[in-house]
């Protein structure tokens, strides 16, 4: 797969060309920004839903090129921005100015165009002209370079993830040798059968400390940064995201606590969720609420010393096993809307096979689902399940949703980092199944139909895990970062779903057999657009931040 190198060396002063498109990029989104607000400010959000949601994805693609220009720029100063890197760059750029100057995709079939933002012809004009914009843009992803970036990532190595940290770096080598040994194995087993992940698997996870990653070490955690849990997670994800989603219910229960909690309740369940002693599980959702959490009818009375939940929850993970669920639910009936809503520590027995929810006051069912099986779904019924009244978190009633919204940015990063995870996965199953797989005389990696495609996912993985890298350093470094975290879960499941249905395209009819690995990544990667906020309303909350 010999390459001439004729044509795909970089241009001299590349990275000053990828900023000087970024600023192009700002300019093109401030008076998106401005005709879409006047829009929205006559019609109504619902009325322009359009509009404002292809505003939040034309950020998402304005900050994706943002990070991309910085990561090179860190690698250049640390000596380590090789081939690989550059041309990751460049295509990059070249890809998502195009998208952002000729129509991006929201989803399948929901692509968004300049005049649907209501952008002007000069704007435009002023965008696609910029002689960066127009260079990148005309240079940045041509068939030559396409098969070169092929021939670097052929052995495996897909560029450098810029940690600027050697710990960091050991870590994620750690967790990967852990997914290549303990998770990969036995993945596919565990999908088809419909299994829980085994508690011996769980064992192993929170003897590496997964679980009190974040958690404060005053209260037996490792006090690590949302960085690390990126790293973590998406090493994790890349072996099964079951796996890697073992730690998004003790992060969200665990900043809970941390951040809410009383002291008493940080000193009885921080150390015990950090340990794996306790796992938990996240009660919030409803049948008939979806994303609509203020509508929750799920009720809690004070009677003595406990209180009584009685009501509906659905989409339940881990709900069978779990010891420790957190309770959304209503103990102010006179108060409407999120006011209402308060937040229980509901201590529960774990289940078994035969007997899931052997408590008095609660039942459910298991819900079957195409993938994301490791953990297992379901319905729960409350009838005056009693809680104990002490675990009312931070013991004040209608704080619930509040301390629920301050978990939200630590919960879409972590998803992020699991979708990236994913798309790694199915990137990686991709490329050895397409060097394995001879037709016509050679491998079907030598078709450009073929690394063009995996050669795209190493570009789009870069991307989306350093927009995620980047929302995770705002967190550690205790600045808002709401958009931040929504911008990368967007692009994150976007990618994950795009790199997996590719990578079944690449393994043709063979991709459709359940035998195959790629068949559960494609299921395991759908979810990624759905939980933790689906991509429509991730949209609408972006939306609504942009334009204030």
């Amino acid at each position: 797969m010999a390459t001439q190198l004729r044509d795909i060396q970089p241009e001299p002063g590349l990275l000053e060309q990828c900023a000087t498109a970024v600023a192009a990029c700002d300019a093109y989104f401030a008076a998106a920004r401005e005709r879409v607000g006047e829009a929205v400010s006559a019609n109504g959000m619902d009325a322009e839903q359009y509009a404002a949601h292809g505003l939040a994805w034309t950020k998402v693609y304005v900050e994706s090129l943002r990070e991309m220009q910085a990561w090179g720029a860190r690698l250049d100063d640390a000596g380590g921005f090789g081939e690989t890197e550059r041309l990751i760059l460049e295509a990059a750029f070249a890809e998502y100015l195009s998208r952002l100057a000729g129509g991006l995709p929201m989803s399948q079939g929901e692509v968004i165009r300049p005049h649907d933002l209501y952008v002007d012809d000069n704007a435009l004009h002023a965008f696609i002209s910029d002689p960066a914009v127009s260079r990148l843009t005309r240079t940045g992803w041509t068939a030559e370079k396409k098969r070169r970036l092929a021939e670097l990532i052929e052995d495996g190595r897909f560029g450098d993830w810029g940690l600027e940290d050697d710990s960091l770096e050991m870590i994620r080598d750690q967790f990967r040798r852990f997914s290549d040994e303990v998770v990969k194995p036995d993945a596919q087993k565990w999908h088809e059968k419909d299994e829980l992940i085994p508690l011996e698997v769980i064992r192993q996870v929170a003897e590496l400390g997964v679980f009190g990653l974040t958690v404060d070490e005053d209260y037996g955690g490792l006090g690590m940064g949302k960085v690390a849990m990126c790293v973590v997670t998406e090493e994790l994800s890349r072996g099964y995201i079951g796996v890697g989603s073992l730690g998004t219910r003790n992060e969200i229960a665990g900043e809970l606590i941390q951040m809410g909690g009383t002291e008493e309740q940080k000193q009885k369940f921080l150390p015990k969720l950090a340990s794996g002693e306790i796992l938990p599980t996240a009660v919030f959702s409803e049948p008939n609420t979806g994303s609509d959490l203020a509508s929750l009818t799920t009720r809690a009375v004070r009677d003595g010393d406990v209180w009584k939940v009685t009501g509906a929850k659905t989409w339940i993970t881990h709900g069978a096993r779990a010891d420790l669920m957190t309770i959304l639910c209503r103990t102010k009936p006179e108060e409407k809307g999120y006011k209402g809503l308060s937040m229980l520590l509901g201590e529960k027995t774990r289940g078994s096979d035969e007997h899931p929810f052997p408590d008095a006051g609660i039942d459910g069912g298991e819900i079957e689902v195409l993938g994301y099986r490791g953990m297992k779904e379901y319905t729960l019924s409350f009838d005056e399940f009693e809680v104990k009244g002490e675990n009312l978190l931070g013991e004040e009633e209608g704080k619930g949703f509040k301390q629920l919204m301050a978990t939200f940015e630590g919960a879409r990063i972590q998803t992020a980092a699991r979708a990236v995870g994913v798309a790694q996965d199915a990137m990686e199953t991709a490329l050895w199944y397409a060097k394995d797989r001879k037709q016509f005389g050679q491998s079907i990696y030598a078709f450009p139909r073929v690394y063009g495609k995996i050669a795209w996912m190493a570009v789009e993985i870069m991307i989306a895990r350093q927009l995620t890298l980047y929302s995770a350093r705002e967190k550690d470094a205790g600045r808002r970062c709401d958009l931040e975290a929504g911008l990368a879960k967007l692009i994150g499941a976007q990618v994950a779903w795009a790199t997996a249905d590719n990578a079944l395209q690449v393994h043709g009819g063979n991709g459709y057999a359940i035998e195959y690995d790629i068949s559960r990544v494609l299921c395991d990667s759908r979810i990624l657009n759905i939980f933790e906020g689906a991509a429509e309303i991730q949209a609408q909350v972006i939306a609504r931040r942009l334009l204030g």
